[in-house]
């Protein structure tokens, strides 16, 4: 009886022990769970804020960056439009000025002024083929096409007149001058004063006409110039009512594409516009 006493007595006290123990744990390990996940909120948390910080930082990096691309393209356009200004300023500087000058009575050339390169006109597109005319040399190519052009259209024209001289100028208007006297004046311009000492100016003719080009007005190449002549950069410089000479139909100058095309669209002529205005197209004439 008393050995059975004890051992559910010891049975006793190894339940309370084990159950003391049991709260034990659970207390540790509820314990260690708090401190666990109040750990792992407090690291999301620096971690969230991590990121954020780092997220900033990166948008900072990308205004930096965005600003320093945008000055690299500001300076690259500052250095374009300087490079642009210079090739410009080259290319005005290489350019006769001379070119779009107003003369008839307006500007002088004087009696040096020859263009700065002469080029024969072929034989082929000459009323008088054993004369030797000669024209600018970067104005023949926009001839040549203008007179091919003529020729395929059935209106055919020939060159009467080109380059003249200072002097040539002056043997002729002293010709004009002893057989019409001071009619002359009228239709043949004072040495220095001629649009053909320029090289860029050009008189036409049909071969019907001959040298005998007054009529010229008369054809059908002329009504096509006037059509189609700005298209390759040539213009009338003596229109009906001209302040300078009679009506000259035969006599077109190359003053470029761009300014002879604004003078056709706005129909006005060469003389109309202000020197300034026409200075202008003076760096585009060749293009």
């Amino acid at each position: 009886m008393i050995k059975g006493f004890k051992t559910r007595k010891y049975e006793k006290y190894t339940v309370a022990v084990v159950i003391v123990l049991a709260f034990l744990g659970l207390g540790y390990g509820g314990y260690f769970y708090y401190v666990t996940a109040s750990e792992i909120v407090q690291n999301t948390e620096d971690l969230e804020s991590t990121i954020l910080n780092l997220e900033d930082k990166n948008i900072a990096l990308a205004n930096s960056l965005q600003k320093e691309q945008e000055k690299n393209g500001l300076f690259e356009t500052q250095i374009g439009e300087i490079a642009g200004t210079v090739g410009n300023l080259d290319k005005l500087a290489k350019t006769d000025k001379e070119l779009l000058q107003k003369y008839s009575k307006v500007y002088f050339l004087n009696e040096n002024y020859v263009p700065n390169g002469l080029s024969d006109i072929p034989k082929e597109y000459l009323l008088q083929k054993e004369r030797n005319l000669k024209i600018h040399t970067k104005v023949l190519p926009y001839l040549e096409e203008m007179i091919n052009d003529l020729n395929k259209n059935n209106t055919p024209v020939q060159v009467v007149s080109a380059y003249r001289s200072f002097n040539e100028q002056s043997s002729l208007k002293n010709q004009y001058t002893v057989t019409y006297g001071s009619g002359a004046n009228t239709f043949s311009a004072d040495q220095g004063y001629s649009e053909h000492q320029l090289g860029t100016a050009v008189d036409l003719t049909t071969e019907s006409l001959g040298a005998n080009f007054t009529d010229f007005g008369d054809t059908k190449a002329y009504g096509w110039l006037l059509d189609n002549a700005y298209k390759y950069g040539f213009i009338l410089s003596y229109p009906k009512g001209n302040a300078y000479y009679q009506f000259e139909p035969w006599h077109f100058r190359f003053v470029g594409k761009a300014l002879a095309k604004r003078l056709y669209e706005e129909k006005q002529y060469f003389y109309d516009l202000s020197q300034r205005n026409i200075d202008a197209y003076l760096i585009n004439i060749f293009d």
